[in-house]
């Protein structure tokens, strides 16, 4: 399938990037929207969502019958909140939040966890599959593809904390870190490892955003009444590098909390 598509970014060097791709650039959120069968709202958090489709005017630039995709991180409450507030619209609505990150996106290997009414699935399915080549449909109620997205980020935040600690106790150790890591293939240690033994590694994914959603899955475990100390462990680990004035640098650079404890020891 081919789609014409037009975007919007509040970043210059974004919109040049998407031009680069063939994309038609739209100054505003509303211009973008304006008449179209489908938008993809993918921004950092619910608030953004919130501001972009409703406050910037998207819903209502949209074609009647229209469907709006979310595909950014948010507590399932607020996906519940904007698809009643766009289906109020006679808009159409799919929660879709994504993994996958930059490499993900870039290769449209993401994993798309979807929850809509199946004919809205059924209907947008070509298109969520050009995106992502993994497409998970979690159930009919919006909120169930957040709630899965949820638990995928306790485990990726876990996994990249404790890859961390692992590398970072290596160096301490005086092993080469690029040794331990080839010791170490697996997990997060496959795919963040490289980045945590890099120095300045490209941006995938920035510590802020682990500040962030595992702060929604301790709230989410809160309102579950379950506790949930590894996410908790890892959440801090986050923050910690976030005030370290290190949060828009590659997540995998968690690993400078353990660094800032002692002196580096590299083989």
């Amino acid at each position: 399938h081919q789609y014409r598509v037009t975007g919007y970014d509040i970043r210059p060097e974004a919109m040049k990037r998407f031009e680069a791709e063939g994309g038609s650039s739209a100054g505003s959120v509303r211009e973008a929207c304006k008449g179209a069968a489908t938008v993809i709202v993918m921004t950092v958090n619910a608030d953004q969502a919130e501001d972009v489709l409703f406050k910037q005017g998207g819903c209502d630039a949209l074609a009647q019958g229209a469907t709006v995709v979310v595909m950014a991180t948010c507590a399932p409450s607020r996906i519940v909140d904007l698809a009643d507030r766009v289906a109020a619209t006679g808009r159409k609505f799919i929660d879709a939040p994504v993994s996958g990150g930059v490499v993900g996106a870039d290769g449209g290997t993401l994993v798309i966890m979807a929850s809509a009414a199946k004919e809205t699935f059924d209907a947008s399915e070509p298109m969520l599959r050009t995106l992502g080549s993994n497409l998970f449909y979690l159930g009919e109620k919006p909120g169930q593809g957040a709630s899965m997205k949820i638990v995928n980020q306790l485990l990726c935040g876990v996994h990249i904390a404790v890859a961390a600690e692992g590398l970072a106790f290596a160096e301490r150790q005086g092993i080469d870190p690029a040794l331990a890591l080839k010791l170490l293939m697996t997990g997060a240690v496959g795919n963040r490892g490289p980045r945590m033994v890099t120095d300045d590694p490209t941006v995938a994914s920035s510590v802020d955003i682990f500040v962030k959603d595992l702060g929604l899955v301790l709230d989410a475990g809160r309102s579950a009444k379950m506790g949930l100390p590894l996410a908790a462990a890892a959440h801090q680990l986050f923050l910690d590098a976030s005030g370290m004035g290190i949060g828009s640098k590659d997540d995998g650079q968690v690993i400078e909390t353990y660094r800032a404890l002692g002196p580096k020891s590299k083989g």
